[in-house]
């Protein structure tokens, strides 16, 4: 096994989570266009005409392209779905995510290369041999153990299965993000409760709320151990992420197409670090320490390890929301951006800025530029703070740009 083999796939919703898959050294990306993906509702999608500019950056950078098109599909959306894939194929898009059997056959029948969704729950190999007739990369159910997927790619090598293209078929799990209570993800409480259908990409997330329990008389009301009983925490295999190798994985994808460009550039740099220790040796306990540390300061809702390891039972969340280390809050924009002598100029539109300040610069071709405020010039005059409404200068290690956002990030205990 050699770095280059081990594939991470990173989630994107925006162009500066685009470039932040980048930054993060991932080796490719995935997206949804328009409404027919999983997260149609609570992430900002692509449209067809993007395809062109997320392809030529692709390609600029030396990633793969996938396209999330794994809902089920309507008869009324059919022509829609030929129209997404059509575009891809046009503008050389990897390959299409997909669990609907209409978009498989017509994938397929275009030449067009498919990944199996985690919406097939595959747990067994008689799917994944069902399933190399389409496919050379599939994702398996998240409720397997690291055993059961191993004795699945064990099967693979050992019976030569191989997908259209001729090469052993790839298997690819989850490594970081959200769990739904639901197996693979197929729930129906958001529709039942809101009539928004989580297999239509329109989740309400129903369960990451707090609930209390009230006898029918309505004499008695409990709260349930102040835990988000349905509400799980977040997948993290770092821990382990030797062990995920030595079971034969080799795509290593990080849920969040719905989260932050931070998030999606620290989690990546990480797994690409953490895999790369893998096969140089480097895989120590120090540094899956410093890790945990960097993965706990993005989005998170807690962390566990899943079912890999061979848990019966999920673990639940402790509060809504993000339970992150560090916090963000924006702050400005930039203005301007004078590349001779390396320094932006930002207008402070909602907060000060102090001298020692930690700061994210985030934009669509910028990415995530994160930095410690060395200096504050002021009309040219060197200051230790800027507020509100003022413009200032700062010098920035990397070229930014103007409109780019600028954040003050700060420990979580400082709210």
């Amino acid at each position: 096994m050699i770095a280059k083999d081990i594939e991470i796939m990173a989630p994107v919703g925006s162009y500066e989570s685009l470039m932040a898959a980048i930054q993060g050294g991932a080796n490719s990306v995935y997206f949804g266009i328009g409404k027919l993906n999983m997260r149609s509702r609570s992430s900002k999608n692509f449209t067809l005409d993007d395809l062109a500019k997320i392809s030529a950056i692709c390609k600029q950078n030396n990633i793969r392209s996938y396209i999330t098109l794994n809902t089920i599909v309507y008869d009324q959306e059919l022509d829609e779905m030929k129209q997404i894939i059509d575009t891809a194929k046009a503008n050389d898009i990897t390959a299409i995510i997909a669990a609907d059997l209409s978009v498989i056959q017509y994938a397929r029948s275009q030449g067009v290369e498919i990944h199996i969704s985690t919406q097939t729950n595959i747990t067994n190999i008689e799917a994944v041999k069902f399933w190399a007739n389409f496919a050379d990369v599939m994702v398996t159910a998240r409720e397997l153990t690291l055993k059961q997927v191993s004795d699945i790619t064990g099967k693979i090598e050992e019976e030569q299965i191989k997908g259209p293209s001729g090469n052993l078929v790839q298997i690819e799990i989850f490594v970081h993000g959200a769990l739904c209570m639901a197996v693979s993800g197929k729930c129906y409480m958001s529709l039942d409760t809101m009539n928004f259908s989580a297999n239509r990409g329109a989740c309400l997330q129903v369960c990451r709320r707090g609930y209390k329990v009230t006898d029918l008389d309505g004499e008695f009301e409990l709260e349930i151990d102040n835990e988000y009983i349905m509400s799980p925490k977040d997948l993290k295999t770092v821990d382990f992420l030797d062990k995920v190798l030595k079971a034969g994985v080799r795509v290593l994808k990080i849920e969040g197409r719905g989260r932050s460009a931070d998030y999606v550039k620290t989690t990546s740099r990480i797994y690409r670090a953490a895999a790369d220790a893998c096969v140089t040796g480097k895989f120590s306990e120090e540094n899956i320490a410093k890790w945990n540390t960097e993965l706990a300061a993005v989005y998170n809702r807690g962390f566990w390890g899943g079912y890999y390891m061979g848990k019966k039972m999920g673990e639940w969340t402790e509060k809504y929301g993000s339970m992150a280390t560090k916090r963000k809050e924006y702050i400005g924009k930039v203005t301007n951006y004078f590349s001779k002598i390396g320094v932006a100029e930002i207008k402070l539109e909602t907060k000060e800025l102090t001298v020692g300040d930690e700061i994210q610069i985030n934009g669509p071709t910028t990415g995530v530029y994160e930095d410690q405020v060395a200096e504050i010039r002021v009309n040219e005059k060197k200051v230790v703070k800027t507020i509100k409404g003022e413009f200032c200068s700062i010098p920035t290690k990397e070229l930014v740009r103007r409109m780019d956002k600028v954040y003050r990030v700060f420990e979580a205990e400082e709210e």
